[in-house]
């Protein structure tokens, strides 16, 4: 029977905030599962009109009650957790997904807390940790004294956000830091998953240019002038017909970066930019690559995109950055690697993935092979083993307790509503 009421605060297209896409597709699955009767988005305001696919599953419903770099974020989700009653909530986020001012973001953080302070338990999944940035590499800072004020602040984030009953990762590495560096218990590893796993693809291109492709959101740690410049080398020493696809938009917090490139290799030819690419769309942008590259200068976890490539039966070209090889392929995936601070390097390896056909097939079919390993269903389970454990575990909250020393009349905590009918 279906027992489970899932509050998710999250970004959700049309929201353009980083990892709106992860939620489309965890939500995709979550009302798979016989366990949940309903899901209640809570979302960003830019999410509002988004509409749900009528399939079958559980009832999906939006409270849009939270805005990018608000102040009062930790109230009104507050509010809107209370007035949904869900049995749980879980937390779908970055350090940056509530703002990208300081204040905002660090208040927006504070919500799993709260939440779990108020008598809902939560369940937060944190994509990036800030033990693993490179603030260097990532264009913020190379300032010594500001990197230990940055470190800082990520420390007293990061233990507020180990108040929630469960702080989940994506990557083993990132549950060994965090549990080893504060002594953390309440931390667990749960895959990132694949968003969707087509039938294995033939690993054929299709017939024309050869479509060197890259796809996110762009401006920040992710910048495509070296992908552009990388390409205009490999066209000059083989004579290839090549297609540079640019697929997505500004990061939120760079508006403007992509026209801004467009308008300065305006003069390059076959540069084609796709905008924001829908959810239907996706697979044609994949299946028409050659190969994917990742274009970054920094990396802060798993990546959704290496994740989709790999769906899609589609080689990478990777960034040697700091540990990034080696938490790449505990996943399984694989690529060719380039030094992110060399034009020529990049262009070296998308050349390799350009005129050998065997190679790319080769880490092509390794990639679909990782995607298949842990599907987005299966990562679903993983959180609803989860959930149970801690709704039956669930304690009255601080705020119940002061309640019933005034003798407020409170509801005792909800027995686990997956068990109630087992």
């Amino acid at each position: 029977m279906k027992t489970l009421k899932l509050a998710i605060v999250t970004p959700y297209p049309p929201s353009k905030i980083t990892l709106n896409e992860y939620a489309y597709h965890m939500v995709k699955h979550f009302r798979q599962k016989e366990q949940i009767s309903e899901i209640v988005l809570l979302t960003d305001q830019d999410s509002k009109g988004a509409q749900i696919e009528e399939v079958e599953g559980c009832k999906v419903s939006i409270n849009a009650c939270w805005t990018f770099n608000s102040l009062t974020n930790v109230v009104t989700i507050q509010q809107a957790i209370k007035k949904e009653q869900a049995d749980i909530v879980l937390y779908n986020i970055q350090f940056l997904s509530f703002g990208d001012k300081k204040i905002p973001a660090a208040l927006g953080l504070m919500s799993p807390w709260v939440a779990k302070l108020m008598g809902t338990p939560s369940v937060t999944l944190l994509h990036n940790i800030i033990e693993t940035v490179d603030y260097t590499s990532a264009g913020i800072t190379s300032n010594k004294f500001m990197v230990a004020i940055f470190n800082l602040i990520g420390n007293i984030l990061t233990r507020i956000i180990l108040k929630t009953n469960l702080l989940a990762l994506t990557l083993p590495r990132f549950v060994d830091i965090i549990k080893t560096k504060y002594k953390a218990k309440n931390v667990a590893w749960i895959p990132h998953g694949s968003f969707e796993l087509p039938e294995e693809p033939s690993y054929e291109i299709p017939a024309g240019p050869k479509k060197i492709m890259t796809f996110g959101k762009f401006g920040t740690y992710k910048k495509v002038e070296g992908m552009i410049e990388a390409v205009e080398i490999v066209r000059a020493r083989t004579g290839e017909d090549i297609e540079i696809v640019i697929a997505g938009s500004d990061s939120p917090n760079v508006k403007g970066y992509l026209d801004g490139v467009k308008e300065t290799y305006s003069y390059v030819p076959q540069l084609h930019f796709t905008g924001y690419v829908e959810e239907e769309d996706v697979p044609v942008i994949f299946g028409e690559s050659t190969a994917v590259v990742f274009p970054y200068t920094s990396t802060t976890g798993s990546s959704g995109v290496l994740h989709q490539a790999g769906s899609y039966g589609k080689a990478a070209i990777l960034p040697n950055i700091g540990d990034l090889k080696e938490l790449i392929e505990e996943e399984g995936y694989q690529g060719v690697y380039f030094d992110p601070s060399d034009i020529e390097s990049l262009a070296d390896a998308i050349e390799e993935m350009v005129v050998n056909p065997a190679k790319r097939d080769h880490i092509a079919k390794k990639n679909y092979a990782a995607a298949a390993s842990i599907s987005m269903a299966d990562v679903a389970d993983w959180y609803l083993m989860h959930f149970e454990n801690i709704i039956k575990a669930q304690k009255p909250s601080f705020v119940q307790k002061v309640s019933s020393w005034f003798g407020a009349k409170q509801s005792t905590p909800k027995s686990s509503p997956i068990l109630k009918n087992a």
